[in-house]
């Protein structure tokens, strides 16, 4: 980016944090990816090449630092990228309620979705025995259309290939109701009455899929009105 050439702090701040995916690396972190291969995956339409530019920014800035041996590096956060997710969420926030996105088919990824779920996954909700839930999304591109949530011994692990494990919930539905759900801009029920979300399996682990998996803590945040909790156990 060309400098301001300005000496205000907000000049000096936007030059260092307004390059082109900059603040959506610094969201990743704060989500708590560290390794590169970690932040490939939430910002699926960079290079590798870009996305291994900006981390030397970020390192030289001092926003991040680089822990860990040759092959086994780790990206995290100092104080001043600590300092930034106020920043990062009340932008998130901002967004959530005056630049909504009209989620067309170019703002929608069955893979970024499912890694910001994964993330978000609370395993302690579920036994520490396997317990496998499923996502359909019969819209996808191909390739994308079917996804495994895999919860055991207190960790999550997300395929996106068939392991061949017994299903214990399947969740059907568009990629765009997902969504607009996970975004906080459809509730889970209403979607249910109108059949746009199908959910089958285990009735007991089911009643527990709203205290498993929340929705976006960004859309949370920028929500006018608090949600309720989702309730994935009814169409009520």
């Amino acid at each position: 980016m060309k400098p301001y050439g300005q000496f205000c702090p907000l000049a000096q701040a936007t030059q260092l944090l307004c390059e082109r995916w900059t603040l959506i690396i610094v969201r990743e972190l704060i989500a708590g990816s560290t390794r590169f291969s970690e932040l490939q995956k939430g910002v699926p339409l960079m290079s590798p090449t870009l996305l291994s530019t900006r981390l030397k920014q970020l390192i030289k800035s001092g926003v991040i630092e680089l822990v860990g041996s040759k092959g086994n590096h780790k990206y995290h956060l100092t104080q001043a990228g600590k300092e930034l997710r106020p920043v990062v969420e009340l932008l998130g926030a901002w967004g959530h309620r005056w630049v909504r996105s009209n989620l067309n088919s170019g703002d929608l990824d069955a893979g970024l979705l499912m890694w910001d779920m994964r993330r978000s996954v609370d395993p302690s909700v579920f036994p520490e025995h396997r317990v496998v839930v499923q996502f359909e999304y019969p819209d996808a591109a191909k390739g994308a259309k079917d996804w495994w949530l895999v919860s055991e011994n207190g960790e999550v692990d997300l395929c996106l290939n068939d392991r061949g494990y017994d299903i214990d919930i399947l969740i059907r539905c568009s990629l765009k109701t997902m969504t607009e759900i996970w975004t906080c801009e459809k509730r889970f029920n209403e979607a249910a009455r109108k059949s746009e979300v199908v959910i089958m399996g285990d009735p007991k682990l089911v009643s527990k899929l709203q205290d498993w998996l929340r929705s976006s803590a960004l859309s949370q945040l920028g929500s006018l009105d608090t949600y309720p909790e989702l309730d994935w156990s009814s169409g009520k």
